[in-house]
C-alpha cells in the first residue's frame, strides 16, 4: 500500500507531521483524525521518497460552479439552518466523531435539498485533507468572514467545539434580534397598508358615485367638497401617475443609496433623526460590541476582529469609525482609548471596554454591553411602535372626518337655500 505523508495540528494547536501506510487519499486523512489530529495537509509519498500531489479526486455534481448552480436553482440555506448546522455540527465534534462523519449525520437530518448539497460539498473537502474553515471558503454567501475566522481560530488553538458552540450562540442572538425587528415592525406595516386601502377604495369607489348626487342639488360647491372631488378624480383617472412617481422614486432611492457617497449621507442622517437616531446608533454598538466579543473570545487577533466588525455594524459611518480604532489599535492605543471622542461609540460602550481591558476581561464585558444595548433597543422599539397606532388612527379619522365633512357641507348648503 502507498504511504501518505501528513501534516496536521494537535489539540493544543502545534504542528505535527508524520508518515501513515494507507489504502488511499481519503482512508490517511481518516487514520490522521483518529489519531486525535486535525490534518492540515495530507499527500502520497512517491518511491523514491518525493512528496507528490494528492490524486485528483473523481467530479462529483457538488463542484463549486455546479454548486452555485445547485443554489440557484433550489434555494440557499435560511439563516435557522445554517444555526441549526452550527449547532449540532458542535455537539457532534465535542462527542468525538470526526467532522466527516458529524457531516454525513446532518446529511442524513436535513430536509433541505439546498442544505445537503452545501454539506456534502463540505464533506467532500474535508475528507480531501482541507481544514473545516477553508472548505467554508466556498459558500461565502452562507458563511461570512466573521464564521470562517472563528472556525480557523478554532482549529489553531485546538477548541473547534467551544469555538462553535459560540458562535452558534452569536448567531442565535442575532435571529432572535433580527425576529423582534420583524415582529414590531408587522403590526405598524399592517395598519399603514390598511389604512392606505381604505383611502384609496373611498377615493375611487365611494367618492365618484356621490359626484352625480352634488351635481343634481345645482349649488356651487363648498371648498373642501371641491378639493374631495378633485383629489378622488386623479386618483381614478391618474393612478398611474401616481404609479410611476412611487416606481421612480423607489429606484433613484435605490440607485442613490448604491453609491458610496449616498450611502454614507443616508447611514448619517440615520443616525441622527430626532427619535431613530439614538435606536440606530445603539443597534450598530450593539452589533459591533457582540461581533467584536464573539471574535476576541474565540482566539480572533484584535485587529482581524476589528476589521470584521467594521462589516458587521450595518453603517457605513459606523464601520469608518471602527476602522479609526483599528488604525489606533495597531499603533499602540488601548481599544477603549480609541474609541474616546468618537460620538458613534456610546459612552457605556467606552467605559465597558476600559473595565473589560483592566480586569482581562474584555470579550465577556464586550458580550455583555451587547446584552445590555439588546435590552434597551428592545424597550425603544416599543415605545416607537406604540406611538405608530395612535397616529395612524388619528391620520385615518382626520381622512375619514374630512370625507364626511365634504359629504355633508353640499347636502346643508341645499336645505339652507330651499329654506
Amino acid at each position: 500500500m502507498p504511504e501518505f505523508q501528513y501534516v496536521a495540528l494537535d489539540r493544543s494547536g502545534r504542528q505535527v507531521t508524520g508518515v501513515l501506510t494507507c489504502r488511499d487519499h481519503n482512508d490517511a486523512a481518516a487514520r490522521v483524525r483518529g489519531l486525535g489530529y486535525y490534518p492540515v495537509d495530507v499527500s502520497q509519498v512517491g518511491g523514491r521518497g518525493q512528496k507528490v500531489a494528492a490524486p485528483a479526486k473523481p467530479a462529483k455534481p457538488i463542484a463549486r460552479e455546479d454548486a452555485g448552480a445547485k443554489r440557484t436553482n433550489g434555494g440557499r440555506p435560511s439563516r435557522v439552518q445554517l444555526l441549526l448546522f452550527t449547532r449540532e455540527l458542535a455537539d457532534l465534534i465535542d462527542a468525538g466523531l470526526p467532522i466527516d462523519r458529524g457531516l454525513s449525520v446532518l446529511m442524513e437530518q436535513t430536509d433541505s435539498d439546498a442544505m445537503r448539497e452545501m454539506v456534502r460539498g463540505l464533506q467532500d473537502d474535508i475528507r480531501a485533507g482541507k481544514p473545516l474553515s477553508e472548505a467554508l471558503g466556498r459558500y461565502p454567501r452562507e458563511f461570512p468572514p466573521l464564521y470562517a475566522n472563528m472556525i480557523h481560530a478554532g482549529e489553531v488553538a485546538g477548541q473547534l467545539p467551544e469555538v462553535m458552540t459560540r458562535l452558534a450562540d452569536f448567531l442565535e442572538k442575532e435571529q432572535v434580534r433580527r425576529s423582534q425587528v420583524i415582529a414590531a415592525l408587522t403590526y405598524p406595516a399592517v395598519l399603514i397598508t390598511v389604512a392606505v386601502l381604505a383611502v384609496t377604495f373611498l377615493l375611487t369607489f365611494v367618492i365618484p358615485r356621490l359626484e352625480d348626487v352634488f351635481t343634481e342639488l345645482g349649488a356651487a360647491l363648498p371648498a373642501p367638497t371641491q378639493i374631495l372631488l378633485g383629489l378622488s378624480g386623479f386618483v381614478a383617472h391618474r393612478w398611474w401617475v401616481i404609479a410611476l412617481v412611487i416606481i421612480g422614486c423607489v429606484l433613484g432611492f435605490r440607485s442613490w443609496v448604491a453609491t458610496v457617497p449616498g450611502r454614507r449621507t443616508f447611514d448619517a442622517l440615520r443616525m441622527n433623526f430626532p427619535l431613530a437616531g439614538a435606536l440606530t446608533r445603539k443597534m450598530a454598538m450593539a452589533r459591533f460590541t457582540r461581533t467584536l466579543g464573539t471574535l476576541l473570545a474565540g482566539g480572533v487577533p484584535i485587529l482581524d476582529s476589528l476589521d470584521i466588525s467594521s462589516t458587521a455594524v450595518g453603517n457605513t459611518v459606523a464601520a469608518a469609525s471602527v476602522a479609526e480604532v483599528r488604525d489606533k489599535v495597531r499603533q499602540g492605543e488601548t481599544l477603549s482609548s480609541g474609541m474616546e471622542g468618537d460620538p458613534v461609540f456610546l459612552p457605556l460602550v467606552v467605559h465597558m471596554a476600559a473595565v473589560g481591558e483592566e480586569t482581562g476581561r474584555l470579550a465577556p464585558m464586550l458580550v455583555r454591553t451587547a446584552d445590555t444595548l439588546d435590552f434597551e433597543v428592545d424597550n425603544a422599539m416599543r415605545r416607537l411602535t406604540s406611538l405608530v397606532e395612535p397616529l395612524v388612527v388619528l391620520l385615518m379619522g382626520g381622512f375619514v372626518g374630512f370625507v364626511v365633512l365634504s359629504i355633508l357641507l353640499p347636502i346643508f348648503q341645499a336645505n339652507t337655500i330651499v329654506k
